[in-house]
């Protein structure tokens, strides 16, 4: 009789965990940062039909690196819970927290129940009144959660990013300050034009939806505009 190949609880977490966090750092990273402004989102990404970070609902927007189709899912998914709440409940009641808890238990029941774990990870951010009030989640493929302040940086050598990233923070900055600082973190040993980046703003000042798309023209002048 042949006896059922075991393997540990531990080992299988693991395994499933380093599959994950290998697929992930393939791709490029995602910046998220706040500022004077609003709430930066920026990526090295030249197509303009892909996207990786978006809008999900009126001050609430979504980043996520790894593979395409499954982070896609994921933000399509969040799109129907935010409209869902604001449509059951208020507008007011749809917030990064409780979208990025759902996120949470999604990424955390197919990790710990499924063949193979989602090869995501994802960014919450919601701008607030005041940099101090803005929201950053970080939301990794086994379902853990992470209350950012500031910065957030996922996807590619992303440890070695934010610690650069946090050294040239100033929530006090200007959008085009903070983007300059979001790109030379990007750009490592190349130097990334507006053609080869994916940019989105969460204006702080806008009343409604906040979140809109920086265009190639503007990001040009803003990435070289170091006034």
């Amino acid at each position: 009789m042949t006896m059922p190949y075991y393997v540990s609880p531990e080992q299988l977490m693991k395994d499933r965990a380093d599959f994950a966090r290998k697929g992930i750092a393939r791709g490029r990273s995602v910046v998220v940062v706040t500022c004077r402004d609003g709430i930066v989102l920026a990526t090295a990404n030249p197509s303009r039909v892909l996207h990786k970070v978006s809008e999900i609902y009126d001050r609430i927007a979504f980043a996520g690196v790894g593979k395409y189709n499954e982070f896609e899912n994921l933000r399509v998914a969040g799109v129907r819970y935010a409209d869902l709440r604001g449509y059951s409940y208020d507008r007011a009641d749809v917030r990064a927290r409780g979208l990025a808890n759902a996120y949470a238990q999604t990424l955390g029941s197919v990790f710990t129940n499924e063949a193979k774990p989602l090869e995501v990870e994802i960014v919450v951010a919601e701008v607030g009144a005041t940099p101090h009030d803005d929201q950053l989640y970080r939301v990794s493929f086994d379902g853990s959660v992470t209350d950012e302040t500031g910065v957030v940086v996922v996807g590619g050598d992303a440890d070695r990013a934010a610690t650069g990233l946090q050294e040239a923070w100033d929530p006090a900055a200007p959008f085009g300050a903070a983007l300059r600082s979001a790109v030379d973190v990007l750009s490592g040993d190349e130097r990334l034009t507006a053609t080869d980046l994916e940019v989105g703003l969460l204006e702080r000042a806008q009343p409604g939806r906040a979140f809109r798309r920086v265009g190639e023209a503007e990001l040009a002048s803003l990435l070289t505009d170091a006034s």
